[in-house]
């Protein structure tokens, strides 16, 4: 298998993923504004829609957008248990939050992304970011450590990358604490430790 990734990108949390179940893979980095990839190849030919992440499969099939990605390592591996079986309501949940993590967090950060946009639009950006770690400061309230039956997920690696974006772009976690100790304890394991190094963040 082949990631390709954007340092510190959403790609970030399959990357983590692979380490978690233990998989054999090789990873390469994609320039996503030029659209090539480190060793030259035009990037929408792995990824039409030329973003991260892609995931090169032993079929040679390339698979894309994260969460089909995640669930896929998570579907692929199920004696580590990353993902409640299907038809189980905790199933259930797990779409939940991954879906909340990719339609409602993941594009809330959009106008903090983009070059050009304006103070104004930087600004309803954070605060519409706020609301969504208001939610998930909730949810943690009752004293879970991870979203899901209380049991690392994918869930819980994808909701780390997104909300960790909070370090680069001047939002205190301090203000949601129960949140600042979910992404404290996601960080600290071994696998997120490892992609974290190997694409450059620690």
């Amino acid at each position: 298998m082949k990631l390709y990734y954007l340092p510190g990108a959403c790609s970030l949390a399959s990357h983590i993923m692979l380490h978690e179940v233990g998989a054999q893979f090789d990873i390469e980095s994609v320039d996503t504004k030029e659209g090539r990839t480190e060793s030259g190849r035009a990037y929408r030919e792995i990824s039409p829609n030329g973003y991260v992440p892609a995931l090169e499969i032993e079929t040679g099939d390339y698979l894309t957008e994260g969460v089909a990605v995640l669930q896929h390592i998570a579907d692929t591996h199920p004696e580590r248990a990353f993902s409640p079986k299907p038809g189980s309501v905790a199933r259930a949940r797990l779409q939940q939050f991954l879906n909340f993590a990719a339609a409602e967090l993941h594009k809330s950060w959009g106008p903090l992304f983009t070059d050009g946009a304006s103070a104004a639009e930087q600004a309803a950006a954070k605060a519409k970011v706020a609301t969504k770690f208001d939610h998930l400061e909730s949810v943690l309230s009752d004293g879970r450590d991870y979203l899901v039956e209380n049991r690392f997920s994918v869930a819980d690696a994808y909701t780390f990358v997104l909300v960790n974006w909070a370090s680069f772009k001047e939002i205190d976690l301090s203000n949601w604490p129960n949140l600042a100790g979910f992404v404290a304890r996601i960080q600290a394991r071994p696998a997120t430790l490892a992609a974290m190094k190997a694409e450059g963040l620690v």
